[in-house]
């Protein structure tokens, strides 16, 4: 099959083993990033199966439109950025692995780093040392805080482990069906919404993106935390209300951020004042970027090519695509 990967930006996969997995297919690797549809339509008139990296390009009706050779997108993971009517109405079909067997441990190692690194303030320690200034505030230790996790799924779980290990107090929030869960393993909930913001001192929120957790996070919550406190979103950045996070910050509630998702990304120019800001930790969302998390991930999704190349395609998310 002439399969096209997109967005591999610094060219990665091909150095990774599971690359070998698309020996007897015909790749295209596209390295740099477009959102111009017409661009778009004339690198990909070739392609039989095309590669998504995540949530980097949005695949709409008038690009699938112009893709009369396209038969397959093979992904991982949700597919918000996906047309999936306009893929069954051009007979494409999406395969995507929901990976329900375990969390992403890249995305829950760097959300403690992000934990670990506003405890200290570690960049700002940094960027005053090269300065020429030695230390600032004191930071904080872990031990005996409270770290609360919203969300109640693989990634949070995997967190909580590293947090206890760290001697931290973990407290949970989350949908109803999500606190009855946590409940039921045994684990603490807070007593309210209201509580759990107020009482953490850590917030890192773990929830996938949908219409219905847009905006979750409401300016509310977060101006509820405590001025020693720091919000950490390794998730989506639309899970939080517009301009809550600016608006934290104006008021020091919670004092510290540690973000590594945006409204817009690729971010190339640095002009987001959430990025610019002294008390925000920004990191370009790299949370599942690590080679042995892109080799496991891309391994499932070449299988999803090698499937379909046979005749017996897995993970479909939309089989009736197949006519």
């Amino acid at each position: 099959m002439k399969v096209h990967i997109l967005d591999d930006w610094f060219d990665t996969l091909r150095t990774l083993p599971s690359f070998r997995l698309l020996d007897g297919h015909e790749v295209t690797v596209w390295t740099d990033h477009s959102d111009d549809v017409a661009v778009l339509a004339e690198r990909l008139q070739p392609a039989e199966a095309l590669v998504l990296f995540r949530e980097r390009t949005a695949i709409t009706a008038p690009l699938l439109d112009r893709l009369p050779n396209l038969r397959l997108i093979s992904q991982r993971s949700v597919y918000p950025h996906v047309d999936v009517p306009a893929c069954t109405a051009n007979g494409v079909l999406l395969c995507s692995n929901m990976h329900a067997d375990g969390p992403s441990v890249a995305a829950a190692e760097l959300t403690f780093a992000l934990i670990l690194a506003s405890a200290r303030q570690i960049p700002q320690q940094m960027a005053a040392l090269r300065a020429g200034e030695w230390q600032l505030a004191p930071g904080q230790s872990l031990r005996g805080r409270t770290l609360g996790l919203y969300g109640y799924g693989r990634i949070a779980k995997q967190v909580a482990s590293y947090a206890r290990a760290f001697g931290m107090t973990v407290v949970w929030w989350a949908s109803e069906a999500g606190r009855a869960k946590a409940l039921a393993a045994g684990e603490t909930v807070a007593a309210s919404r209201a509580a759990f913001f107020a009482d953490s001192d850590f917030v890192s929120v773990h929830v996938r993106l949908k219409p219905e957790t847009k905006g979750i996070l409401t300016k509310g919550d977060l101006l509820a935390m405590k001025p020693t406190a720091s919000f950490i979103n390794t998730s989506r950045s639309g899970l939080v209300e517009q301009g809550a996070l600016e608006a934290a910050l104006a008021a020091g509630r919670p004092g510290r951020l540690a973000l590594d998702v945006f409204d817009r990304e690729p971010m190339t120019a640095p002009v987001d004042p959430l990025v610019l800001h002294p008390n925000v930790i920004a990191t370009p969302h790299i949370g599942f970027v690590t080679e042995d998390e892109l080799d496991l991930q891309f391994a499932e999704i070449y299988a999803q090519i090698n499937a379909h190349a046979a005749g017996q395609p897995i993970h479909m998310i939309n089989p009736e695509a197949r006519g």
